[in-house]
This record gives C-alpha cells, structure tokens and sequence, in this order.
C-alpha cells in the first residue's frame, strides 16, 4: 500500500484539475495539499517534461484528465492514451507514490468506440506502470458545474421536450461529486491499493425519471418520448458541429444508449464505508443547479470557429 513519508497528509497533483471534477477535487484539499495541473496552467497532457516538474515534490497524482469528444490536435488518442503514457512517465521521474486514475464505468477494448477504447488502454497504461494505483471506473457524476444538470436545466427553461436514447431506455446511477471526491481522496491517501473499483450512485433510476425530476425542480413540467438511437446518432453531431459544448456528444449519446449502472472488465466493489448512498432527488439536483439560463445563440458555434467534419469540442460530461 502506498504511504507518504512520515505519515504526513500527502501532497496531491491533479491532472485536469481546472475541470469539473479536479476542481472539486482541489477544493476539498485546499491549497496546502493541491497542485492543479491543465493546459491552463501550462502542463500539456502529454508534455513529460512540463508533467515532471509540475509532479515534483507530490506524493500522488489524482488522473482526472480526459476528453468525451475531440477537437483539433485534442484527440482521444492523445488525451487518453499519450497522456496517460507521459503521467506515468512524469511520476516516475518526479517520484510520485501512487496514480488515482478517473474512467469510465463501462471502459473496455474491442467496442467500436473511441472513447471507451482509449479509456480502457489507459487503464491498461497504469495497471502496467508498476507504480501502486487505483483506478476509479466512475459512472455519471453530477454537481455544481457539471454538464448534466446544468444540460438538463437549461433545456427544460428553452423547450420543455426529451426523448429517451433508443427505443428501449436503458438505466443510469447517477454519483453525486461530493461522494465522488470521497472515493478519489480515500484513494489518493491509500485506500484500495492496485484494484480497479466500481463507482456507482446510491439510486437507479431511468433517464427519463431523472429528466422529470430536473424540470420539476426549475418548475418546468418536462415531456419525453422515445426516439430511436438513429436519431440520436444524427442529433449528437449536429450538436457537436454547432454548439460550443453540445448537448450531448457522440460519446455520450453511446454512453446512454447502454446504459450507466453495470462496469465493464474486472472491477471491484467499493468499500462499504465509501459506497454512494445520496439519492437522485429535489435537494441533490437543487444544490447541482447552474445560475437560471437558457440554450440561446451565445450556445452556437459561429461561423470562424466551426471545425471539421469528424472533429467535435473537447471537454468532459462530468
């Protein structure tokens, strides 16, 4: 099991740590403990030197860097693969103790999706490393800031309309960010010492619910009826071509058409004491709840900015 020296609470980097979850990873630290490593602050994911130096004098780093859709030279292969590569690689030259590494639930090989393939090749990049880890398969995570509930409640204040991805909806288990960073600090102060662990929310419920339950909280009574995935496929990049950050990406509209609640390749369950156990109900979702707004033209894409085909935004759902 990784230790820091002399016991002391360790120091902690945090890649993508200007995103939605490192940032309220680094809030929980506090700036003692935190080190928040982006392209903001001058560390390319995959610039080992930059990494390097940013790594030193910490005891772990807490991977949270990723991308759910690609634009330009950010690409998953880049993000996900190379990055994780140049982490590894950094943390060693910088002896680091331990990599906590964020993916997805249902990360694997041999799917057909780029993101969910390069996700778990990261996790195949850690596991190798032969640094201690672990490696947090999360499903969707929600909380002030995400895309989830600010997506859900700008839509329902702009048109009070949904439709379920595919025919036959599929379930998810949303994780609050709070418990979601108890998990990962656990993890980064020792806990589940190489395992690959699970991560899902304390209620399942569909889609659909969780959409009803958002405009009920925004006081919008939401409407949602079934469209099949090849209409979502089509709705996903228009998205991607025309607005700033989508509202839902092809990798999240993959993501739904499966279903969030059951992992992919062996993971473990978490410890009972950081199971997630908050419900999806008024008081989580008000607390997650975005400044009041509405999809509008500040939303689009204009017309300098437009990528090509093929390319989409970068970012993360959660």
């Amino acid at each position: 099991m990784f230790k820091c020296e002399n016991e002391r609470a360790p120091r902690i980097a945090i890649t993508g740590g200007t995103g939605f979850v490192g940032r309220h990873v680094a809030a929980r630290l506090g700036d003692a403990r935190a080190v928040i490593v982006s392209r903001r602050t001058g560390a390319p994911i995959d610039d080992v030197e930059r990494l390097t130096a940013a790594f030193q004098r910490c005891d772990v780093v807490v991977h949270c860097a990723g991308i759910n859709r690609e634009l330009r030279d950010q690409t998953f292969e880049r993000v996900h693969m190379r990055g994780t590569t140049a982490v590894v690689e950094a943390a060693r030259g910088a002896g680091v103790g331990k990599i906590v590494m964020l993916s997805f639930l249902r990360a694997r090989p041999d799917c057909g999706s780029a993101y969910h393939e390069t996700k778990w090749e990261a996790e195949q990049i850690i596991r190798s490393s032969g640094l201690d880890y672990t490696i947090l398969k999360a499903g969707m995570i929600y909380g002030r800031g995400d895309h989830m509930i600010d997506h859900l409640s700008r839509l329902a204040r702009t048109i009070p309309f949904a439709a379920t991805v595919g025919m036959r909806e599929r379930a998810i288990s949303p994780v609050p960010i709070a418990e979601m960073v108890d998990v990962i600090v656990a993890a980064a102060e020792g806990r589940m010492s190489r395992q690959t662990v699970a991560v899902t929310g304390g209620e399942t419920l569909l889609l659909s619910d969780a959409v009803r339950r958002v405009g009920d909280v925004v006081g919008r009574r939401m409407v949602v009826f079934p469209a099949p995935l090849a209409f979502h496929r089509v709705f996903a990049q228009v998205c991607e071509w025309t607005m700033t950050v989508p509202l839902v990406a092809n990798a999240q509209m993959r993501m739904l058409a499966e279903g969030v609640t059951e992992a992919t390749g062996p993971a473990s369950d978490l410890p009972d004491d950081l199971r997630p156990r908050a419900p999806f109900d008024a008081s989580a979702i008000r607390a997650a709840l975005p400044d009041e707004g509405r999809f509008g033209c500040s939303d689009l894409r204009l017309p300098r900015h437009r990528i090509s085909r093929g390319r989409a935004h970068a970012g993360a759902w959660s």
